[in-house]
């Protein structure tokens, strides 16, 4: 019973206590910075009062005193020290560590492209257009061979030898480059959507890309509308895919 007469001991219960009423008994739950702000509140009331007179102070200081110079409490100083410092570094982690956040605007993976877009000085419409050089089966193959060589010389850097978005300079881009074999890439996209992200690259991004907007340049000032119509062919027969037709009203 003399232990549980010691001010320390009724300070550390007053605190459990009040812990409790604050995180279990407020519905809905209080926020951390509430709670965190009565607890303190709470600590310094029970600071001024354990120290209202010099009686009530030793009451409250000698289990730390005994627990510090005491030889049989030695056992108890031992798992303190190691305790003590991995609490205070885990919570030191807790603090430093990233944490996940979502973005402060929703983001759009394959955000809407406009419905039209300026290209050399020339006005495309995106929403509907199919890519013109499919229209003469005949030179099929030299386009995809053409789209290939561009392929090789331009994009291969970041998108890789095998179209997969892991070329040499892919990991050093947050988010990495488009992996084409992906089924969720451009197997889910219209060529006129490929056209539209080539030629404006992630400059040309709408505002519900950001904030992790794609690295890519924009191509249209070192390709021509038929380089890049080429690009998209071979993409699509490199990888077995099909373009995404537009849907008939």
């Amino acid at each position: 019973m003399s232990f549980l007469r010691s001010r320390f001991v009724q300070a550390v219960v007053v605190l459990i206590v009040c812990f409790v009423l604050f995180r279990f008994g407020i519905q809905p739950p209080a926020p951390w910075s509430v709670i965190t702000l009565y607890m303190a509140i709470i600590l310094i009331a029970i600071l001024a009062f354990v120290s209202s007179d010099a009686d009530s102070w030793r009451s409250f200081l000698t289990p730390l005193r005994d627990t510090v110079v005491k030889p049989e409490r030695r056992l108890l100083r031992m798992v303190l020290m190691i305790v003590m410092p991995l609490l205070l570094g885990y919570y030191a982690y807790t603090q430093a560590a990233a944490k996940p956040q979502a973005p402060p605007e929703l983001r759009a993976v394959h955000p809407a492209p406009p419905a039209s877009i300026q290209f050399r000085g020339k006005e495309i419409n995106i929403q509907g257009i199919d890519n013109p050089l499919r229209k003469d089966q005949s030179a099929f193959k030299q386009h995809v061979a053409a789209g290939g060589e561009i392929y090789i010389r331009n994009c291969m850097y970041c998108h890789g030898d095998n179209l997969d978005g892991q070329g040499h300079f892919a990991h050093g881009f947050s988010p990495p480059p488009a992996n084409f074999v992906d089924p969720g890439t451009i197997a889910m996209l219209q060529e006129a959507y490929l056209f539209w992200r080539i030629a404006k690259g992630g400059p040309g991004l709408p505002k519900e890309s950001t904030p992790w907007n794609s690295v890519m340049p924009a191509w249209e000032d070192r390709l021509t509308e038929d380089q890049i119509w080429q690009v998209i062919m071979y993409l699509y027969d490199a990888t077995g895919q099909q373009p995404r037709r537009w849907e008939s009203h």
